[in-house]
């Protein structure tokens, strides 16, 4: 994801034991990978990220119509959704435009194939406590998505920022505000963040800071410098982080997540 504050994509990972739970490694990113090397990517990952709008920054979404395609290499997914930055929601309805933006997301994921009960992440790309705006937004979008057949979750920042006189992670307010909305983590900060690597050890979206976190975005690309210093190896020189055992291009330039399922969104 494109983030002023972060970009997002996923596929099926090796599984790590977690306390007799596994876990799985994923992918995300703005752009489409190509049909062809899905199967090379299918060797490392578990579930892919998938763009039901424009990605941001991005005038088209190369995701429209590929479901079959991933789901047959056999991926699971992310299923995503490119929510408004606050400065798109400044002097609007914020709500109405929340509710709109979820009648968008509900049928483009009928339009993709979806099935019911399928997860849907907003993408909140800004981080810290939600403005009022913001809010009023995200509020309406989950409330809209959760009255559909499909289920209603965010991706967001669980780095907490100060705001005030404490600090708090955008995360912990969506949760407080929003607790049916299932929460998709970024948190590349090392540690918990090991970096970008495809670890051989547990690696649990409880780590992440986040208890509750469903799934865990631990590495992106392109790196941030000031929370990546003590992993600053496991990047590329570029500062990339790039899919292991493919050549480095921006079709495998990636962000890193982890989850206790191989099927996150339950997209398949």
């Amino acid at each position: 994801m494109n983030r002023p504050g972060y970009v997002a994509v996923a596929l099926l990972a090796p599984v790590l034991a977690v306390a007799g739970q596994r876990t799985y490694i994923g992918f995300d990113k703005n752009t489409y990978p190509g049909d062809d090397l899905l199967p090379a990517l299918h060797g490392t990952f578990a579930y892919s990220g998938y763009w039901l709008n424009n990605p941001p920054g991005m005038s088209n979404n190369p995701w429209a119509g590929k479901r079959g395609v991933v789901r047959a290499a056999g991926f699971g997914f992310l299923v995503l959704f490119n929510g408004r930055l606050d400065a798109q929601l400044q002097g609007q309805d914020a709500a109405e435009l929340g509710r709109t933006d979820a009648a968008a997301a509900i049928a483009a994921a009928k339009q993709e194939g979806f099935p019911q009960g399928a997860i849907i992440f907003l993408d909140q790309e800004e981080g810290g406590a939600l403005l009022p705006e913001q809010a009023a937004y995200v509020g309406a979008w989950i409330a809209a998505v959760d009255q559909s057949t499909y289920r209603p979750g965010v991706y967001c920042s669980g780095i907490a920022v100060s705001s005030g006189s404490k600090m708090i992670s955008t995360a912990q307010d969506v949760e407080r505000r929003f607790s049916n909305a299932k929460l998709w983590v970024w948190n590349d900060q090392c540690p918990p963040a090991p970096g970008c690597v495809v670890p051989g050890k547990t690696l649990d979206p409880a780590t992440s800071g986040f208890p509750r976190a469903l799934v865990w975005q631990y590495a992106q690309s392109p790196r941030r410098p000031d929370d990546t210093a003590a992993c600053w190896q496991t990047y590329a020189t570029d500062d990339g982080c790039y899919a292991p055992g493919v050549p480095h291009s921006q079709q495998t330039l990636v962000d890193l997540n982890a989850s206790r399922s191989p099927d996150p969104s339950y997209g398949r």
